[in-house]
């Protein structure tokens, strides 16, 4: 188990902390894995096709452009996420059906939520650096959430860990 805050005393010079924008959702208060990278706008289609894949050690960051008119991941999708085993969502963005994902083994950062569903154009793009929160998430990078924050780093901090 790891502590944000352990990390950021241990490896200083090795993290980044994210601003403190986001709101939690889901049981799962603390997760990690490797980044994978979503930018895209107020269509959700791509979050789908990518929660679609094992997710095993990774965990999806989603650049919805802040965006506060929809949202990009519901109670379906956070399903689909457990089922895929993603280690947890990062939405710069809304999600929605809020209530209902509080009750499930699913990890989710996302600015707020919104009742409004996404459109389907599937657009977007796929890992390539996105810049929010005063950092910039990188694909193949590591991403370590809890209650407290948000941090990246990148090397597996973890497995570093274990090596000592």
């Amino acid at each position: 188990m790891f502590t944000t805050a352990d990390l950021c005393d241990e490896y200083p010079e090795q993290v980044l902390c994210t601003d403190p924008i986001f709101r939690d959702f889901g049981n799962k208060k603390s997760f990690f894995g490797r980044i994978t990278t979503l930018k895209l706008l107020e269509d959700n289609t791509k979050v789908r096709e990518q929660l679609a894949l094992d997710g095993t050690g990774k965990v999806l960051v989603i650049d919805g452009g802040a965006s506060l008119r929809c949202a990009l991941v519901g109670d379906r999708l956070a399903d689909l996420a457990i089922k895929n085993h993603w280690s947890g969502i990062i939405v710069n963005g809304c999600i929605r059906d809020s209530s209902l994902i509080n009750t499930m083994n699913v990890g989710i950062k996302a600015l707020n939520t919104c009742p409004v569903k996404s459109i389907k154009r599937n657009s977007g793009e796929k890992d390539i650096p996105v810049k929010f929160a005063g950092v910039t998430f990188v694909t193949d990078h590591y991403v370590y959430v809890d209650s407290d924050g948000i941090l990246l780093s990148e090397q597996n901090l973890l497995d570093y860990k274990k090596r000592l």
